[in-house]
Parts: C-alpha cells; structure tokens; sequence
C-alpha cells in the first residue's frame, strides 16, 4: 500500500515539478524511477530498492507477469490517446517539410540507427533495428515544455511541434509492426508461416481497431450512451478491442488501438474535444505512475551493461549526425534558412511512447531469450534522458548562438474572433504581423479561416494555450471579447505570458460611465468604445484607414476630431518604419515625420483633414 501510494504521490509531484521549471516530465519521472528503484539498491543497508515493481516472494507490487499486463494496458492507453490526434487533414495542411521530416526524416534515422546499434554494439539486425525503430518517435510532451519560453519564428516552432504530433502514432505503429515481425520470426525463422502469423497480426489489429472505433462511433452517433457514463464506456472499450484482439492474434492489441485512435480521431464525432480531455487526464496519471515502475524496474546491471564508450559513441551518432542528416534532406529546397535548419537539428528529444514501448518490447523479448534484447530498454532509456536533458538545457543557448532568438515578441493574440477582431488581424496580418484568434463561438472562428486568419476554437478558462509552441513568438494579448469576465480572465490567465510587450482590453462597464481624464488608459484598447460600440463601427463601416501625419500636434489634433464621431475608433499609429503601436496613451506617444494614423470606420472628410495640417504649419511659421 506504501509503495502503491508512494508511485501516485511522486507520479503527481514530478508533474507539478516538470510545470513549475518547464522541463519535461519524463525528465523528473525517470530520474526518481531510478532513485527509488536501481540506485536505491546501492544505498540501503539491505541492498533493496525502496520501490519493487515485481513480486520476487518477499515484497513487490506486480506478482508474475502482471506489472507487463499492467505495462501493455497503459501504453495502449496513451497510444489510443496518440490515435485520436493524428488527424488526415493535417497531414496535407502541415506542409512539404514536416511531411518529408516524419517519412524521409524517420526513415533516415531508422536505417542509420539500426546500422550504428549493430556495428558498435555488435546486436544483431532484428533487435537493432527494434531499438532504431523506438528511437524515431519524438513527442509533443517533450517538446512543448523546452521550446514553450523560446520566442522563436512562426514556422521554426511549428515545425518542431507537427513533427512531435504526427510522428508520436506514426513512430508507435513502425515499433509495433516490427516488434511483432520480430515475434513471429524468433517462433517460425524466416518461412512462409511467419510472413503468414504477421499478416494475421496485421490483419487482426485493424480489423479490431476499425470495428471498435466503429462500434464505439455508432453507439455516441445514436446517444446510446449517457453523457455522464460516455468517457468510462470508451475506456472500456478501448481495453476490450486490445484485449480481445489480443486473444486472436498474439501482441496485435497495441496496433489494434492505434488504429481505432486513427479512426475516431478522423470521425466527425461531436464528443471527440471532451473524449480527448479525459484521455489526456488519464495519460497523465499513467504516464506518472508507468515511468516511475519501468524506471525502478531498471536492474544496476541494465545499467552497468551500457556504462561504456560504445553508449557514448551511439548515442553522439544519433543526436549529431542522424538528426542533422534527417533535417537537412527534408528541408533540401524549403524556405528555412541554414540557422533554422540548424536549430531543428538540434531539438530532437525522445519521449514518452519510446521508452515506455522500449520498456515493454525490450522486457518480453529478453524474457523469451532473445540475444540482445536485454539492451533495448536501458539503451532507448539513455537516449530518452540524454536528448531531453541536452534540449532542455541548452536550446535557449543554442538558439541564441545560431540566432533564430527573437529578440522582441511581436506576434499578437486575440481573444474574441468577432467582427471587429477579425478586421483588426486582417490589418495586422497584412502588416507583417503573426496574429492568432482564439474563441469559443466555431462560427466566429469559422468567418476568420474564410479570411486566411490563424484562428482556432478555445474555450479561455479550459484551453492550455500555454502549451501551443507556435504561440511562443507571441507578445501582446488583445482581450476584445463582449465579455467584460472573460476579458479579465484572458488577462489574468495569460497576461504574463503572452503579454510580455503589451496587454490591452476592452472598457468595462463600470469604466464605461467614468470620464476619459479618470480611466486608467494603460490597459485599454481603446479610450472611447467597449464591445457593442465596436461591433456598430465594424457593421457600418468595415473598413480601415491611414491618414499620413506630419506632426504629433497634427496627430493629437486628428485624435480629438475622432472621439467625437461615435462611427470611427482610432486604433493605431503606424510608424515609417511599419511598426504598429496602439493608441491608449497618445500624449506619451512619438509621433514623427510620415506616420500614419490608423482607424476603424467611417472615413473623415480628408480636405478638413489637410486643413488641419495646414493650420498646424502656419502655427509653427
């Protein structure tokens, strides 16, 4: 009960911790694993671990082969969770790069390994390329965290982030296949009958996952399921498919809920967002406690085994020569430049999927007496802890040195995709700024894709934006909804992240009854309008304008003429230099030679306008 107990309480701290420092948390889980587990043997009187995941007679968690059993739901789990993520659509939007990165990319990294495993630590080709096949699989989890506080250019950061999502199944789905090859030919060498149980397992693992995914599809379609029972049924389902699956076709369950993630995940499915949740919930709490038993599970001799030159050298092979080679071929005529190419290089960690898969594959083959199967799982963990951990500590310097460190966030978040947000990240955008709108309302963010916007359907109280790396050259955070709570709470949510340049919102109610003079301006988007009066100005007149200025008493001039017409809202000076900078303090504002004025509505009568400059310069003679 004690250890039981012990697992969840550390599982759960070392995800706090891995949130706090924005490091990931296959980091902390591992390191404590073999704290508790391996190392522990070398400090206690008795020479035990303080943490026994298999039952050897006197203590221990799992008797048997039940912490395997344990090891296989769960990692079918997360791998279901992978399932539902990869989506078809994104796999045409995500461009040529990212599609080259998780095909020509993997493959590089797949051949290149298992020939590096086999000549340096002299495996033989099938355990070899198990372990290359493993070592493929990056991960959102593990990239999100280092690259979350890196302000970095739009298309570095997604490419970094697609490759993660997409070859998180796609990389699970090669290890499976080739684990299972591996299987049926250690029981019936290289003959027909083997070619024969490989495609029964293959053929069973979609055919269960397809019928599953359908199932479980129908019966959501037909509310045949209460709301309340909807996320505990699709578990069970999940572990029945992998289960039965297993029972007709030996080690085909982990592809069968791949293949039903797949298949849900590309269904219209409207319970699809809230069954994502629950998993990820699940995952986590898994992820927690599976990486601290495999961790402990790891024997001191596991890891006296690699506790040599030829770890060294493999693992330099993987991270400065496969990586390098793999990027550079995918990215062979795209837009990113050398010092991008670099730094994507660079960022290669290894994640959750890989050593959990590594720890279950590796385990069962040693068991049945594989040759060299008692490396896989000590070998894939020491790429898994030495890439995270030379990411998470040196992509900040790295990418500083090799310069594709911003040095100002100048990309804008949205909160609110109505009309007027919408005209607002259409100038921005066609002013060379990367602007992104979130909101709840699909319709509003449906009208903003129409547009070509970045635009994506968050709900502001549930949604982690802070885990969106593509966010991370983002600087000023725009509260524009009709809401004055949800104003407030983008702001106080992530005001400190996103808002690090600028935060800005619109006027309350309550600063909507107090005089100009008495409002504190420094927060607010504009001096004169709240929601409604913006939505009025956008409907009548959904335009923008510049008006060129010659001074900034043109300018303050100009600014008076505006609040007193409710149907224009000035927005923006427009430097010479195309920096955009919006108008709440105007009296602390520069203003020089060949600006412009930037506003929402009706457009001013531009002979008054020339009048104006006019005045302002025989003033000044």
């Amino acid at each position: 009960m004690i250890e039981l107990a012990g697992i969840i309480i550390l599982g759960i701290l070392a995800q706090w911790f891995a949130w706090k420092f924005k490091i990931p948390a296959i980091l902390p889980l591992i390191l404590i694993g073999l704290l508790v587990g391996p190392i522990a043997t070398l400090i206690t009187q008795n020479g035990q671990s303080w943490i026994q995941p298999i039952w050897d007679g006197n203590r221990g968690l799992f008797p048997g082969d039940n912490l395997f059993s344990f090891v296989s739901l769960a990692i079918g789990i997360i791998l279901f969770e992978g399932g539902l993520t990869l989506k078809r659509g994104e796999l045409s939007k995500v461009g040529p790069v990212i599609g080259k990165l998780i095909s020509l990319g993997a493959a590089v990294t797949f051949f290149g390994a298992g020939v590096a495993a086999h000549y340096i630590f002299g495996l033989n080709w099938r355990i070899s390329f198990l372990f290359s096949a493993l070592i493929i699989v990056t991960g959102p989890t593990v990239i999100s965290p280092i690259l979350r506080n890196i302000p970095l250019k739009k298309d570095v950061s997604a490419v970094l982030k697609w490759e993660g999502i997409l070859i998180d199944p796609i990389g699970a789905l090669v290890a499976v296949l080739i684990f299972e090859f591996i299987s049926i030919e250690g029981d019936a060498g290289y003959s027909k009958q083997a070619l024969i149980e490989f495609g029964k397992i293959i053929l069973i693992g979609f055919s269960f996952g397809i019928s599953g995914g359908y199932a479980l599809y129908f019966a959501i379609k037909r509310k045949w399921i209460p709301h309340y029972l909807l996320n505990v049924v699709a578990l069970s389902v999940v572990l029945l498919i992998f289960v039965e699956s297993d029972v007709f076709a030996h080690e085909s369950g982990l592809l069968s809920v791949v293949v039903m993630g797949m298949f849900l995940g590309n269904s219209d499915l409207p319970n699809l967002k809230e069954l994502l949740y629950f998993k990820e919930s699940l995952s986590v709490l898994l992820i927690s406690i599976l990486f601290i038993l495999l961790a402990a599970n790891i024997s001191i001799d596991d890891l006296l085994l690699i506790y040599n030159w030829n770890t060294a050298i493999l693992l330099a092979v993987v991270i400065f020569i496969l990586r390098p080679i793999s990027v550079f071929a995918s990215t062979i005529n795209s837009s990113l430049k050398l010092n991008e190419k670099l730094f994507i290089s660079w960022v290669g960690p290894r994640g959750i999927v890989a050593a959990g898969i590594a720890s279950l594959f590796g385990t069962k083959l040693a068991l049945r007496g594989f040759p060299g199967a008692e490396y896989i799982t000590p070998l894939v963990f020491a790429v898994v802890l030495v890439t995270v951990l030379l990411n998470a500590t040196t992509a900040r310097f790295f990418a500083s040195v090799v310069g594709v460190f911003l040095k100002t966030s100048e990309g804008v978040l949205i909160v609110g995709a109505s009309k007027v947000s919408r005209l607002i990240a259409n100038y921005l955008q066609n002013n060379g700024r990367h602007v992104v709108l979130v909101d709840s309302n699909q319709s509003n963010i449906a009208q903003a894709q129409e547009l070509g916007l970045e635009a994506f359907n968050a709900n502001i109280y549930a949604a982690d934006l802070a885990s969106d790396i593509e966010l991370s050259d983002v600087g000023y955070l725009l509260a524009l909804t009709g809401s004055e709570e949800v104003n407030k709470q983008a702001i106080n949510r992530f005001g400190k992240i996103f808002g690090e340049t600028g935060i800005f919102r619109l006027l309350s109610a309550e600063e909507k009854l107090q005089g100009v003079e008495e409002r504190d301006s420094k927060e607010l988007f504009s001096n004169t309008h709240d929601f409604t009066m913006l939505e009025e100005v956008a409907r009548v007149y959904p335009s923008i304008q510049e008006v060129p200025l010659q001074s900034k008493e043109q300018f303050l001039k100009l600014l008076s003429i505006i609040e007193k017409e409710n149907n224009t809202v000035a927005l923006f000076l427009k430097l010479p230099s195309g920096f955009l900078e919006i108008i709440n303090t105007p009296k602390e504002m520069e203003v020089n030679e060949d600006s412009q004025l930037v506003y929402l509505g009706k457009p001013l009568d531009i002979e008054e306008l020339n009048s104006v400059a006019r005045n302002q310069k025989a003033a000044k003679r």
